[in-house]
């Protein structure tokens, strides 16, 4: 099996989780744990950044797609960012562009927020 990783930080009130591995059926449950943690928290201003994710399958999307209702309706957002060519074509052929807004460097991510 695959490793996978997700490290936190904060930046003011936002939430970066920062993935690195493999992101698939069996690892995209710790994935889904961490966004539920953090909306029970109340934490809705979400950054997932994708620099060291080698690989996803649809089941690491559709984890983006059963949290994004909840954290809008909650005045807040998931932005995601700093995604390798390969990972950004999955999510362009999918149409995630439309639901997601995708920035190539992570401080752009948070300066949206900041801007809202």
């Amino acid at each position: 099996m695959e490793e996978f990783s997700i490290t936190k930080k904060s930046s003011g009130d936002i939430e970066i989780l920062n993935l690195e591995g493999f992101l698939d059926a069996h690892t995209s449950v710790e994935l889904e744990k961490e966004l539920e943690t953090l909306l029970a928290s109340n934490k809705f201003k979400i950054i997932v950044n994708f620099k060291r994710l080698t690989y996803i399958s649809s089941a690491g999307l559709g984890v983006f797609m059963a949290y994004i209702e909840n954290t809008r309706n909650n005045k807040g957002d998931i932005k995601l960012c700093e995604m390798s060519e390969k990972i950004f074509n999955i999510f362009d052929m999918l149409g995630f562009p439309i639901l997601f807004e995708i920035y190539n460097e992570e401080n752009t991510a948070v300066e949206k927020f900041s801007n809202n």
